[in-house]
């Protein structure tokens, strides 16, 4: 009957249909995610998603308390899917949500799946504290797993999060923690984030910019590739130079002249 009604497109009656098939499954101790199918599909029609996410995540919950914990995870990324567009901050926490299944029944790699797509979704929506926490996570099991190479890719991501934050103490703690990941001193990876540093902390624009179109940064996922491409460093970005070199620059050979002889005769007489 919910397919007639949906084929019909009446996804009230749709709707109604595929509540009342799930509730008897689950009187009859079923849980069959596939019968609200149709039910999630006319919720999607009719433009009301986060009552069809509401539903997967129902179905999830029964899921785990009936011990199909990877059919659960499953629905809960199907749930994110469908409302990331429309409310990411949703998105990331049934992401979250999946991970920490899958996590949980040691499948680590899809666990990583879902930690990456929150941890774009927070750098997308300027949520930078908890984006650096969620690349941390993934990190670690990243390193758990041996595979260090992505380890650090995501030093890099973490750096420019951090930078982002304005947290220069943070990003340079970050890229001396990973000297323990094997291999990672000596890279390119390395040698790039400390070119990195050095710039931003050198206040030399030119630098930083260099360093963030170097392939290593632009062939990043896209989220991470934007941090790089409009990192600012502090003070408006200009690169530092001699105290009196811009005011010398402004005024002239004349002034310049003139300035010079003016620090000679303030300490002519000595410092007494």
């Amino acid at each position: 009957a919910a397919v007639a009604f949906k084929n019909a497109k009446q996804f009230d009656q749709a709707r109604e249909a595929c509540l009342r098939e799930a509730e008897a499954h689950e009187n009859n101790k079923a849980v069959i995610l596939d019968s609200s199918v149709p039910c999630i599909m006319a919720l999607q029609e009719m433009q009301r998603l986060p009552e069809a996410v509401q539903l997967i995540e129902k179905a999830s919950m029964m899921y785990l308390e009936n011990g199909t914990p990877d059919t659960a995870a499953i629905a809960l990324e199907r749930a994110g899917k469908l409302i990331e567009n429309v409310s990411p901050e949703k998105a990331v926490q049934l992401y979250q949500q999946a991970a920490s299944v899958f996590e949980n029944e040691e499948r680590l790699r899809q666990a990583l799946e879902m930690l990456g797509k929150a941890s774009r979704l927070l750098v997308r929506g300027r949520r930078l504290d908890e984006a650096a926490l969620s690349l941390q996570k993934e990190k670690s099991i990243y390193k758990e797993i041996e595979n260090y190479p992505t380890c650090y890719k995501k030093t890099i991501a973490q750096v420019l999060v951090h930078l982002h934050r304005n947290d220069y103490v943070a990003a340079e703690r970050c890229v001396r923690e990973s000297y323990s990941i094997p291999g990672f001193n000596g890279s390119e990876d390395c040698a790039a984030l400390e070119q990195l540093l050095e710039g931003y902390d050198q206040q030399d624009q030119d630098q930083v910019s260099e360093v963030c179109n170097l392939p290593l940064f632009k062939y990043m996922d896209n989220d991470y590739a934007k941090l790089g491409l409009t990192l600012v460093v502090p003070g408006g970005g200009i690169k530092k130079k001699s105290p009196n070199a811009a005011q010398d620059k402004a005024r002239g050979p004349a002034t310049v002249g003139s300035h010079a002889d003016e620090e000679e005769d303030e300490y002519s007489g000595g410092l007494c």
